[in-house]
């Protein structure tokens, strides 16, 4: 299954989306947030396979990680999490390097789908490659 970074700074809304994304049988690993995360994806190299990141986040905000995971792993599937609408409309800009924007508060089914389609897409695009 897939390796997917997931970078929030709420516990509950790590611990939720952990267990969500872990029912499909994919490793999560954890970052508090973006600077956390974006420590993590280097001491990795960018081996994941989905980076999932809130967009509002102290330290380094899910906006700047998806544009320094992008520029260092360009390779990387990128997912937002946000549940400001200005948060959305900043990341509008960015459709080139995020797959999509998922909206909070939702549901373990609509997580995981979206996580899913996300991988999908990946997996489409790295075959036609």
């Amino acid at each position: 299954m897939a390796r997917i970074l997931l970078c929030d700074d709420e516990d509950a809304v790590r611990a939720f989306v952990k267990r969500a994304i872990e029912m499909d049988g994919h490793e999560v690993v954890l970052a508090i947030d973006g600077a956390d995360g974006f420590d993590r994806l280097t001491a990795e190299r960018g081996a994941f396979d989905l980076l999932l990141t809130d967009i509002r986040m102290p330290m380094m905000d899910g906006i700047a990680l998806a544009l320094s995971a992008a520029r260092d792993y360009p390779d990387l599937t990128i997912l937002l999490m946000t549940g400001y609408a200005d948060q959305r409309e900043r990341a509008a800009g960015l459709d080139a390097l995020i797959h999509d924007v998922v909206t909070k508060p939702f549901s373990l089914a609509q997580i995981r789908a979206a996580v899913a389609e996300a991988l999908s897409a990946a997996e489409e695009t790295r075959l036609s490659a």
